[in-house]
């Protein structure tokens, strides 16, 4: 089993720029495939990044590439998620999951103000 916890989360204006981890614990070795995905109040979650345990693979929602960048550091266990210029329709609690496990963090806000 493995345990996600997201942090990094905040209040940030409009341009800026916030750094997302997920600390994933336990069977780590079932944790393959690493995903972000956001809920904005009223509408559904949807996915923005993904990433293998070996960073040899990415993919982003169109809606944010050029400006987010998902990473992974192994000896930490931690799946990153660096967002820069960033856009008040960013704004949305951000969820950690292990694809495999189909197992979810408990997720973190970021709004951005205009």
């Amino acid at each position: 089993q493995v345990q996600l916890v997201e942090s990094g989360g905040g209040l940030v204006q409009a341009g800026g720029s916030l750094r997302l981890s997920c600390a994933a614990s336990g069977r780590m070795f079932s944790a393959y495939y690493m995903a972000w995905f956001r809920q904005a109040p009223g509408k559904e979650r949807e996915f923005v990044a993904a990433i293998n345990r070996y960073a040899t693979s990415t993919s982003y929602a169109d809606s944010v590439k050029g400006r987010f960048t998902i990473s992974t550091d192994n000896a930490k266990n931690t799946v990153y998620l660096q967002m820069n210029s960033l856009k008040p329709e960013d704004t949305a609690v951000y969820y950690c999951l292990s694809v495999d496990t189909s197992t979810w963090g408990p997720g973190t806000q970021v709004t951005v103000s205009a």
